[in-house]
């Protein structure tokens, strides 16, 4: 496998939070090291399915900040830091850096739709110039169907070209691997790491770097097993089995709306309600609904 910038299992960390909506940071920082302990490279915090847009920029930094202080190693943090708003998405950034993260996960422009690849290029340009610090790790943020806004190709090597060792990455969760497999062919040592859990062994075969996923919360171990043993030969059994319960699970978290199914089963396995609360417009699951849940975890968990 090629030497990438970032490579290996990152998890999109869920957020838990308070009765008054803020974050819950005992909760987070022991998640964070739970997950590190279980398998996971690092730990890809303040994303989609950290529910990262629902909260305000002191609160992301505070998040950020309250998990070093907690014992979580800085350089295995890797926090989204867009914004609407550049400035803003600047002064994460520069936050982030300084804390000593090894990068950051960036989302293109997000409000405004329809736009064109120079304008992505430009607002990307802006954040990297306005961090000015050469420590700036950044990884893309391919989410089209949340977003609204596709990254293209021309965009990820215009930034290469003028950023070198800056655009390091990307995270695709568009769920199309074709499009995975020509960002591999065109961008060497360019980091393309699947947002889908399913998608991560057909992506490190292709060349790809790992992967940025929501079920890492819950199967981290399997995860780790399938990207280190993938291509050892007299593992391919081990390697199908812990790759068929990872996509188990991961349809499990798609049983009702993904984000509170997600909070509702790393409830149950941590063992805290704590982690059923959502922030708006997202909603918890109904009693009925966690029962379910629950049950098939039972059921996952004897298999």
């Amino acid at each position: 496998m090629a030497k990438f910038e970032f490579s290996g299992v990152y998890c999109a960390a869920t957020t838990p939070v308070t009765t008054d909506g803020n974050p819950d940071f005992h909760l987070f920082t022991a998640h964070c090291k739970a997950l590190l302990e279980e398998g996971c490279d690092g730990v890809a915090l303040l994303g989609t399915t950290g529910e990262a847009n629902s909260f305000g920029l002191k609160q992301r930094m505070d998040i950020l900040e309250k998990a070093i202080a907690g014992g979580v190693a800085p350089e295995k943090l890797l926090p989204g830091t867009a914004q609407t708003a550049i400035a803003d998405t600047i002064e994460m950034t520069r936050h982030a850096v300084q804390a000593g993260v090894h990068g950051v996960v960036l989302l293109p422009p997000f409000y405004y739709k329809g736009v064109s690849a120079e304008g992505i290029y430009r607002a990307y340009a802006r954040i990297i110039e306005g961090v000015k610090d050469d420590r700036l790790k950044v990884v893309l943020y391919h989410i089209p169907q949340v977003s609204g806004v596709a990254i293209p190709h021309e965009v990820i090597a215009r930034l290469r070209k003028d950023y070198p060792g800056v655009v390091v990455g990307i995270k695709d969760s568009s769920g199309d691997l074709e499009n995975m497999k020509a960002m591999i062919a065109a961008f060497p040592d360019f980091g393309v790491l699947a947002g889908a859990d399913p998608l991560l062994l057909p992506l490190i075969q292709a060349g790809g770097a790992g992967c940025i996923t929501a079920s890492s919360n819950l199967v981290a171990a399997e995860l780790r097993f399938v990207f280190d043993n993938w291509n050892v030969p007299g593992k391919e059994a081990a390697v199908k089995a812990a790759q068929d319960k990872i996509v188990a699970w991961r349809e499990l978290t798609n049983a009702y709306v993904q984000l509170p199914t997600v909070k509702t089963m790393v409830a149950k396995r941590r063992g805290d309600n704590g982690w059923l609360r959502v922030t708006p417009p997202l909603i918890e699951l109904s009693d009925a609904e966690r029962a379910d849940v629950w049950s098939r975890m039972d059921a996952l968990e004897k298999a």
